[in-house]
């Protein structure tokens, strides 16, 4: 069954809720609104989040499976909960300044586990979504192993850029290593979540037919990210002293954007 005919019969709320990328939503929004004195709203925001889904995925389809990344939400947010109420004025300071870390590291370890045990947590979306015959296929596999590795190194990148920020610099709300890199990594890992399960179908059509395989089509997929270094550059020109560094941005990503889409255009479908 094709994604839009999987969509045409499980109604569009269902077919929302079965995208891997909405099982991110909780650690995305912890980790985008974790910081100083914001430790209590992130992690009951990102439980409200975690918990909502999964009764709502339930609610809309009781045929749904239990995901192991929708267990890892709740188990993960209500305990930060519960250590967040017990926890001493210093251990809660620690938590404001380092839990951001902690959750992309815990999140990075779900997804290169889940890798290890040959059952990347994203294959658990994908088969609700395409006929039973294709879930053991080469590329059916390949394709989920190459997203939830995708997810595990942007979540690595951003625990880096976030560790950077705590530990040399000692800016939690320094504006590259607390916003701009991180939200750039889950922006790309959301991007290639969309964008590779095409190009592996196409792959895998050509292969059927005996055509030699081509080239990547990259521009489809870089071209909403050069389209973010403009908002970058005007965030950068606002809250920065690098006003140069902003209008450099800005001129980058409108040419890139322009030669990008201009090369997707002429790219396979």
């Amino acid at each position: 069954m094709s994604t839009e005919a999987h969509r045409a019969a499980t109604g569009p709320v269902a077919g929302f809720l079965e995208n891997p990328v909405v099982g991110m939503a909780p650690w995305i929004i912890f980790s985008l609104l974790i910081g100083p004195g914001r430790f209590e709203l992130a992690v009951g925001l990102a439980l409200a989040a975690a918990v909502a889904l999964i009764a709502l995925g339930h609610l809309v389809n009781r045929g749904t499976s239990w995901k192991l990344l929708e267990l890892a939400d709740v188990v993960f947010f209500a305990s930060m909960a519960v250590i967040g109420a017990l926890a001493s004025e210093g251990t809660l300071n620690w938590l404001e300044t380092y839990a951001g870390e902690v959750a992309n590291i815990a999140l990075a370890v779900i997804a290169f586990g889940s890798i290890a045990v040959r059952m990347p947590f994203t294959l658990q979306y994908a088969r609700e979504q395409v006929d039973p015959s294709l879930w053991h296929t080469r590329g059916f596999l390949r394709t989920n192993y190459m997203i939830t590795g995708a997810w595990g190194i942007a979540f690595l990148a951003a625990a880096a850029a976030g560790a950077y920020g705590d530990l040399v610099l000692h800016n939690p709300n320094n504006i590259w290593t607390g916003w701009i890199i991180q939200i750039l990594a889950i922006v790309a890992a959301v991007k290639f979540t969309v964008w590779y399960p095409d190009v592996a179908r196409a792959r895998g059509v050509r292969e059927a037919a005996g055509l030699p395989p081509e080239p990547t089509p990259w521009a489809g997929f870089l071209v909403p990210l050069a389209g973010l270094l403009v908002p970058i550059g005007i965030a950068v020109l606002i809250f920065d002293n690098m006003w140069w560094l902003g209008v450099a941005l800005i001129v980058a990503g409108s040419l890139l954007t322009k030669t990008l889409r201009s090369q997707a255009r002429q790219e396979p479908a």
